[in-house]
């Protein structure tokens, strides 16, 4: 970049395309809170040390369309910002860089996004409340300042949710700066990554990171989103209806960037990478247990919530996979609540050998979005893969799907990459990715945001590179998927039940379309996910929940048993001849199943009765279940033998 002109010197100064920019003086301001989100600590003294430029306003539509004209055909995309003047979005962070660049080029000045502390300081404009304003957010100023499903169209109206989104409409803030608060979220320059304590000059944020940092808060965003020191965090190539920028004129500090926080999390501490000699080469055939296996149950969430996190009261939503060391590294949401902005991905370890599951610590986070939805899986040659849902927003209806992959047994992970670029429905996954015969990766995810409206899948033919949803439903929401001999796709969902029995759906043509039918087992509802899948040894597994379930004990009397079950199919899930339920054989026993499922008995005849499930089968035979809380381990001789009976 050439840069043949001085800066200007006024307070106010008018670019070649009609900016308007604003000088903002050095200065010495408070950082962050110590009272909202726990990414928003420690509050720090920061010393702004150069004056610099900020555009008074948003980048438009038409500013930013003198760059790149293409864009003109996202104008009204979800029905926002149509007009010149509306601030521009569905920008990705590398698109706000290369204006900067731009423009920069055109004029020979520095024209660059804000750094975090830039963008704070000169929000605040001196003040230290909540927001520039004070301690609230004036209605006036609003733009649908409130949680939002928009697009999902189970939930929103369109005519309810689109506002316009023009700039400068409102009163600036003492320095002259409009919208700070709200209209659209703003890119900044920094990478995403926690605060250090102390004074600090001109700090410029992590060397490096996964995230790029956004500020300001959005229309359709719950005012305490808008606040000075909220901070919210993107993958740079994301582009939605939230997010736009301003730019600054001047020198980039010459700061030294932080370095990267260091794999310092429990699940990430102390993990073999060789796998033990029992489960590799002929090792595992001697380990395959033939006799019938039911292990104690064990707790496998375990931590402390807190008001302010990192972890809450509601952890949900489990996946689990077995490391290539044959350790258990299993992952779920913790929130306040499920739409919540302040979901965090959970996750635990338990070692190969281990009695008991580690202390949970943070496995992902992507501040101010949620995060519904996770899996993982193996691809049994040395490579885990993580999948999970990115929200633009609150609420698992406007999520993207991004994926991550470890080759050391977990410990680190690769940046996240979208497989699709929009946000919204069709996209929330589920813990059943399955490769099929012929190397196709599916990967299942709910089509609709309720508790009925099915589900797809997203197909990746070449290994996970590429992915793409072939457009037909299942019927019910979170379904598992097996691929069966003559290569049609079976599923079982929740929800979308046929004549008062859980569906069943059976797609020829590569997910294009799918054939219904009732099954036997009774349908499922709130707080139960079902697991569907193939064992090494050949036949099905199927693992539900019942009010009402016949089995035949070992007596030979047929009796009535509820509660988690798991049932064996032979012939491609034609018919299900093995049922029992998942539960110790001992009389009695009070568990807590957290989540939606809470407090209950297991024993002989009863077992949990709610839980979101997922398993998977280790190289040694034994089958791991996790429900919300609690892991199950078992065989499939036990799976085939006879329940105990009653004494």
């Amino acid at each position: 970049m050439s840069q043949t002109t001085a800066l200007p010197q006024e307070k106010t100064y008018r670019n070649s395309i009609g900016q308007q920019l604003v000088r903002i003086e050095p200065g010495d301001f408070w950082m962050g809170t110590d009272g909202g989100d726990l990414h928003e600590s420690p509050r720090h003294l920061v010393r702004v040390g150069k004056p610099f430029y900020m555009g008074a306003c948003q980048v438009t539509n038409a500013e930013y369309e003198r760059f790149d004209p293409e864009h003109r055909r996202l104008r009204g995309k979800l029905g926002f910002s149509t007009d010149d003047d509306e601030a521009v979005v569905f920008v990705s962070w590398h698109d706000a860089a290369g204006y900067c660049r731009w423009l920069s080029e055109r004029e020979g000045l520095p024209y660059r996004l804000p750094t975090e502390a830039e963008w704070e300081y000169a929000c605040r404009a001196g003040t230290t409340t909540a927001y520039s304003t004070g301690d609230s957010f004036p209605v006036a100023h609003y733009r649908r300042q409130q949680h939002s499903w928009y697009p999902d169209p189970v939930k929103t109206k369109r005519e309810f949710e689109v506002v316009p989104l023009p700039v400068g409409r409102f009163e600036p803030n003492a320095w002259g700066l409009y919208d700070m608060h709200g209209n659209v979220e703003e890119w900044v320059q920094d990478w995403y990554g926690p605060y250090e304590s102390g004074e600090q000059i001109d700090p410029v944020g992590r060397e490096d990171g996964e995230f790029r940092v956004s500020r300001g808060g959005s229309h359709s965003t719950d005012p305490e989103f808008l606040r000075s020191s909220q901070r919210m965090a993107a993958l740079p190539e994301e582009r939605h209806w939230l997010i736009g920028f301003r730019i600054v004129l001047g020198e980039q500090p010459d700061t030294k960037p932080l370095p990267v926080v260091p794999a310092e999390a429990r699940y990430q501490l102390d993990v073999k990478q060789q796998a033990p000699a029992s489960i590799v080469g002929t090792g595992a055939a001697e380990t395959l247990p033939a006799k019938p296996y039911f292990a104690e149950p064990k707790v496998f969430v375990k931590l402390e919530p807190a008001e302010r996190g990192p972890f809450f009261h509601h952890n949900h939503v489990p996946s689990i996979v077995e490391t290539d060391n044959g350790d258990l590294l299993a992952v779920w949401f913790s929130t306040k609540w499920e739409g919540g902005r302040e979901m965090v991905i959970a996750a635990s370890r338990l070692r190969y050998g281990a009695g008991e599951w580690d202390e949970a610590s943070v496995f992902w986070d992507a501040p101010g979005r949620n995060m519904s939805g996770s899996s993982l899986w193996s691809d049994g040659q040395g490579t885990l893969v993580h999948i999970n849902g990115m929200g633009a927003a609150g609420t698992w209806g406007t999520l993207a799907l991004a994926m991550r992959t470890s080759c050391d047994n977990g410990v680190t992970w690769t940046k996240a990459r979208l497989l699709d670029p929009e946000h919204g429905t069709r996209r929330m996954p589920v813990p059943a990715l399955i490769r099929t015969r012929s190397g196709m990766l599916l990967q299942p995810c709910d089509a609709e945001t309720g508790g009925d409206g099915g589900s797809n899948l997203w197909i990746s033919k070449d290994g996970g590179d590429s992915w793409f949803d072939p457009g037909g439903t299942i019927a019910g929401i979170h379904a598992s998927v097996v691929e069966r001999a003559d290569g049609s796709w079976l599923a079982f969902g929740r929800g979308d039940t046929i004549h008062g029995h859980m569906p069943r759906s059976v797609s020829y043509d590569g997910g294009k379309s799918w054939q219904y039918a009732a099954t036997e087992f009774e349908p499922i509802g709130m707080g139960q996910r079902l697991v569907l899948r193939r064992l090494q040894e050949g036949p099905l597994l199927f693992v539900s929940f019942a009010e009402k379930l016949a089995i035949v004990d070992a007596a030979g009397a047929t009796r009535e048993v509820k509660g988690l079950f798991a049932a064996v199919s032979f012939d491609d899930g034609e018919t299900w001849p093995h049922k029992r339920l998942v539960s110790t054989d001992r009389t009695g026993g009070v568990w807590n199943g957290g989540a939606w499922t809470g407090e209950f008995t297991m024993d002989r005849s009863s077992a949990e009765p709610k839980g979101y499930l997922a398993a998977v089968q280790s190289r040694s035979g034994l089958i791991h279940l996790v429900s919300s809380r609690i892991h199950y381990t078992f065989n499939l001789a036990w799976l085939t033998a006879a329940p105990p009976a009653l004494d």
